[in-house]
């Protein structure tokens, strides 16, 4: 009976808190509101988000890193590794990670076959692109 009443006083106070923050929510201004609305709406339009990569080689060589992303496909083939021509450097960079920290992770495996290998900021990275 205890178990029953302590259940129901608390459901109560539930339904007394989620009502309360609904006002909350109502009374914000209406400026406000369409400041939360635009935002939300160039974030969807947005089709890049910033994050995250390894990178193993930047060369002027274009059959060395040719070599390199072959090599890495096949040590490991479940992290995605690409390259950009930057002139005149040919950029090779691996994975997508959110925060430093996840890169890191990944980077401490990679070390032992890219000893060169740092985490770079890449502001061009589709969201579907992060490992998880």
């Amino acid at each position: 009976m205890k178990q029953l009443l302590l259940f129901l006083a608390l459901l109560a106070t539930s339904l007394t808190w989620g009502h309360a923050q609904a006002k909350a929510v109502a009374n914000v201004p209406y400026a406000v509101n369409q400041m939360v609305e635009g935002y939300i709406e160039m974030q969807k339009n947005t089709p890049t988000v910033t994050g995250w990569r390894i990178q193993l080689l930047a060369t002027t060589d274009r059959q060395e890193m040719e070599s390199t992303v072959y090599r890495f496909r096949i040590l490991y083939p479940y992290i995605k590794v690409d390259w950009q021509h930057e002139q005149p450097y040919y950029k090779i960079r691996a994975g997508a990670f959110q925060t430093k920290l996840e890169a890191y992770r990944i980077l401490y495996l990679i070390k032992q076959d890219y000893p060169g290998a740092y985490p770079a900021m890449d502001k061009s990275i589709r969201p579907e692109e992060f490992l998880y």
